[in-house]
């Protein structure tokens, strides 16, 4: 199984002058679970190199066992340290592709012309795609091939507005995820605030927040099986 990581770069969180990036937890436990099966992970941003890191996501409050493993993992570490270009990635190489979430996605790889024309072809080759919290928000710009878009009709989850607000960020994200998902068109559902919960509608598969990160990675090496 050679599975592709799509990570943010974006590490500005709006104009607060604090950071943001990529969540851990969202990243560590998916790597994990599939590497552990076998795994050959590639990971890749859309600037290359440092995948930035989500401070608020580095505390020991949002501390997992995965979270502690990556912390101890040099292979890992050195991973994020030197992603690829996504420009540089030919989705024909992998068989399946997940983009882990944090604030960063908001920004960059929901307008990053590159990752929407990946999430594409791996669509049209019928792979799995997987998105947790955040992340489907590089959905916004993904188009079906006749133009419609992905999600139009399709079942799918994402951070909840009323988890954006606990966080205090609605009014500092370019957008809401759970407003998107609705505007074009997919049937969006959740569970309660920081639930795990995940969907699957054909190969596209969705995860609410960080707690259904695990869900999305055991839903996505389902698919590949």
């Amino acid at each position: 199984m050679n599975i592709l990581f799509v990570l943010t770069s974006h590490n500005e969180l709006g104009d607060t002058g604090k950071k943001t990036g990529f969540w851990i937890e969202e990243f560590a436990n998916p790597y994990y679970t599939l590497l552990d099966k076998g795994a050959d992970i590639t990971l890749a941003t859309p600037k290359g190199g440092v995948a930035p890191i989500d401070p608020s996501s580095d505390t020991p409050d949002a501390s997992t066992n995965d979270t502690e493993r990556f912390k101890n993992d040099a292979v890992a570490q050195d991973k994020i340290k030197n992603t690829l270009a996504l420009s540089k990635i030919d989705p024909s190489d992998y068989d399946a592709v997940f983009y882990p979430g944090g604030h960063g996605p908001l920004w960059d790889l929901a307008n990053d012309t590159t990752s929407i024309a990946l999430i594409e072809t791996f669509n049209r080759q019928k792979k799995p795609i997987g998105f947790v919290c955040h992340a489907p928000a590089a959905l916004k710009g993904v188009k079906n091939e006749d133009g419609s878009p992905l999600v139009k009709g399709k079942k799918v989850t994402g951070f909840t507005n009323t988890e954006e607000e606990a966080v205090q960020l609605t009014n500092v994200v370019p957008f809401l995820v759970e407003d998107m998902l609705k505007e074009t068109g997919g049937i969006y559902s959740k569970k309660s605030d920081w639930a795990p919960y995940a969907i699957q509608d054909g190969n596209l598969i969705t995860g609410q927040n960080p707690a259904s990160s695990e869900l999305v990675a055991e839903k996505l090496l389902a698919s590949l099986n």
